[in-house]
């Protein structure tokens, strides 16, 4: 049917102004997955154990006015930030609830430090700014003496100092580490030292040392995010937009990806923010070449009727999982998905089928239920199949690629298939392939 100038131009305003509220949309949606936007939540999602530990060594240090020692470590992206930003908060807070003193907060990165032992000069700072510089004495010497005598100490607030990156005062004596750990030793001390570095081994590397020394401090481990606990963040950064922004098998595809690679939650939140921008310029395109299914396939009575509010747009702009697999495939680019993508095709849709075999529980199927699943991939993708010998002697090439494990049996279609790669792995490598994106979708 053809429509009639006036409405075609009236179709197309509505059609650019969708276009600018749904980039607007995504740009806020954008804006809360950033990893330097604080989660709208009262909570520190998945990482609530830590963080009430680190609490309550707070809580104790400032309710017993004494001074302690704490070490936090954890690979990068682990919560570990976010979870002291939290306790800073919540602990101020918690001290003027209790009538008692909070104490005073120094935040920083070693990695700022000109040289390691500058941090004693920071510290000094923060307790007397006003104190003029005495060449005979250091500030580590004037802290030392300040902690050891009750005359110097200023035995009112306490001090709390947070020391990121400490991996950075490492040096080859480890004399500034040390120093630093011992200055919560002396007997009228009044700091609380929380030190973070991304080297899980760091630990064990100076702790006994250090319990030599009798500074050793807490240690709490934060360990990398599961795929359930990254799925359950990048929700709770969503749940507040009335709207749903991501398909739900794309959300799991990136938790499970990054969650096998890393677990680092700033790489989830960086192939989420790249998916997003996929989309746009997707919608963008649509719009400027008008290929939008509202103008190429006609309007509904109802629309025709003078209605253009229920117009269309993208799939009502939803991240799918054809763009997060190909912002995983730019972030991880890994010789096992080049595999994948270079295998003949019907390799790939033995691969595809032992994925939907393998969604949940099971582990492991024999070549004649994969097999079976095979048949059904092909149907799903108009693909003649090929018969079952041929397809186990196929299983037996991938199993040479390291890609299957194929197990011996006195039959082949009894010989027990397992997968050799992660799944993930398998679902964006062939996500970017036209034939198998639909059937991908519905696993």
């Amino acid at each position: 049917m053809r429509y009639s100038s006036p409405f075609k131009l009236l179709a197309k305003v509505h059609l650019l102004h969708k276009y600018y509220v749904d980039v607007e949309q995504l740009n806020v949606v954008k804006e809360a997955l950033h990893v330097s936007t604080p989660p709208a939540t009262a909570t520190v999602v998945c990482r609530e154990v830590e963080y009430n530990r680190v609490l309550d060594f707070c809580k104790q240090s400032v309710e017993q006015d004494k001074a302690g020692s704490l070490y936090i470590c954890g690979c990068p992206g682990t919560g570990k930030s976010l979870s002291i930003e939290k306790v800073k908060e919540d602990l101020v807070d918690w001290a003027n609830e209790s009538a008692l003193q909070a104490p005073d907060l120094l935040s920083l990165s070693c990695t700022s430090l000109s040289k390691t032992s500058d941090i004693f000069g920071k510290i000094l700072d923060k307790i007397q700014p006003r104190r003029k510089a005495n060449g005979s004495i250091s500030p580590l010497q004037y802290l030392q003496k300040m902690s050891s005598q009750k005359q110097l100490s200023t035995g009112g607030k306490m001090t709390l100092i947070i020391a990121d990156e400490m991996d950075y005062l490492i040096t080859k004596d480890r004399t500034v580490l040390h120093d630093l750990f011992m200055l919560t030793t002396f007997p009228f001390s009044r700091f609380i030292l929380i030190g973070i570095a991304n080297a899980i081994d760091l630990a064990d590397r100076f702790l006994p040392k250090l319990q030599s020394l009798n500074c050793k401090p807490a240690v709490i481990t934060y360990r990398a995010y599961s795929k359930d606990q990254i799925i359950s963040i990048l929700q709770q950064r969503l749940e507040a937009f009335p709207y749903t922004v991501f398909q739900p098998q794309a959300l799991e595809l990136c938790a499970r990806k990054v969650a096998s690679a890393s677990g680092d939650m700033r790489k989830a939140l960086s192939v989420c923010r790249s998916a997003i921008e996929m989309l746009e310029g997707e919608i963008r395109d649509s719009i400027y070449s008008l290929q939008l299914p509202s103008l190429k396939m006609g309007l509904s009575d109802q629309q025709r009727g003078g209605s253009c509010d229920k117009l269309p747009i993208q799939e009502s702009g939803v991240v799918r999982v054809d763009h997060v697999a190909i912002a995983l495939s730019k972030a991880y680019r890994s010789p096992v998905v080049d595999t994948i993508q270079s295998l003949p095709q019907h390799q790939q849709i033995i691969l595809c089928s032992a994925l939907k075999l393998f969604r949940g529980k099971k582990k492991d199927a024999t070549i004649g239920e994969v097999n079976i699943s095979y048949v059904d991939v092909c149907k799903s993708t108009l693909i003649p199949p090929v018969g079952i010998m041929e397809l186990s002697s196929m299983c037996r090439v991938l199993g040479d690629q390291g890609i299957l494990k194929v197990g011996q049996a006195r039959e082949d279609k009894l010989r027990r298939v397992t997968l050799n790669i992660d799944e993930a792995d398998i679902t964006f490598a062939l996500q970017g392939i036209r034939l198998f994106r639909n059937y991908l979708q519905q696993l």
